[in-house]
């Protein structure tokens, strides 16, 4: 249960239409590179109810002790959050050929979900499809992610908007754009990390709404392009544990680029629903 906040009744806010947990829109995905315990709970303790999934990014999770990984996936859990290995460590199961058993592991290490993703690897679709399909069954929530790791190997937007649709058609809980760490040259990004919007806007036209599309946005900048885009209800990923209440704020109108616009705009009562731009306007797909 959410605690009363310091400026409860002195501060309302200025976005009405601000989803809350559980939500299914407006997810802050966190990549978390292994913290350990008490920096765990630290995080949760001031971020917990604006985060709604954390990623144990990459393998790190192959280093931790046993008892210490369940602990700690025990203390984001009780939070009602959403937590999963990093997609580089499925691929490497997929290469050595325990993928099986890698899905096992992560229902009995006490994982919610699992990240299906191909950005190193090239797998085929009926594998893919495979995989997504008896992760469900499992009872593990699924995350596939689009897009090369490589910047000499990227995905055309057609075809990423196509995989896309397919892996939410193969049961895909969310789908999520790759941008790595840095968010540079990779997917929808420049050299410089700006929206190549070219690029982003083929995505969009092959969608049928974004409120399953988690955008990884690890920069400042990406974050205030997808909210003041998309609105506050836009799902972002790779949120660096530090920039959690940055982005919140920036979701509630109550950071520069964002209060601007009602400073601006004063008629104006909320943001945009997520999904407006792709003829979705009331944040679902269809």
């Amino acid at each position: 249960m959410n605690k009363s906040k310091a400026w409860d009744g002195v501060l309302p806010g200025l976005i009405q239409n601000r989803a809350r947990k559980p939500r299914g829109v407006g997810v802050t995905a966190v990549l978390d590179r292994c913290q350990g315990l008490n920096a765990t709970e630290d995080l949760l303790e001031l971020t917990g109810d604006y985060v709604d999934h954390i990623k144990l990014g990459f393998g790190t999770t192959v280093f931790l002790d046993d008892g210490l990984l369940r602990r700690k996936i025990e203390i984001i859990r009780a939070r009602n959050i959403d937590v999963y290995p990093g997609g580089t460590l499925f691929e490497a199961a997929v290469f050595q050929g325990v993928c099986a058993d890698y899905l096992h592991r992560a229902c009995e290490l006490g994982f919610t979900a699992v990240e299906v993703s191909d950005g190193t690897l090239d797998l085929p679709l009926k594998l893919r499809a495979d995989v997504i399909r008896r992760a469900a069954d499992m009872g593990l929530k699924v995350f596939t992610e689009v897009g090369k790791k490589d910047p000499g190997r990227q995905l055309s937007p057609a075809e990423m908007s196509d995989l896309i649709m397919l892996d939410l058609e193969m049961g895909a809980d969310k789908v999520i754009v790759e941008a790595r760490e840095a968010g540079v040259r990779v997917g929808i990004y420049d050299e410089n990390g700006r929206v190549v919007e070219e690029r982003l806007n083929v995505i969009l036209a092959g969608l049928d709404g974004i409120d399953r599309v988690i955008w990884e946005a690890p920069l400042k900048h990406q974050h205030e392009y997808f909210v003041l885009r998309f609105g506050p209800n836009v799902n972002l990923g790779n949120i660096r544990p530090q920039e959690v209440l940055a982005l919140e704020a920036l979701r509630c109108a109550l950071r520069f680029e964002t209060l601007q616009q009602f400073v601006e705009h004063p008629e104006r009562s909320d943001f945009p629903e997520v999904g407006d731009e792709c003829g979705c306007s009331d944040g679902t797909s269809r």
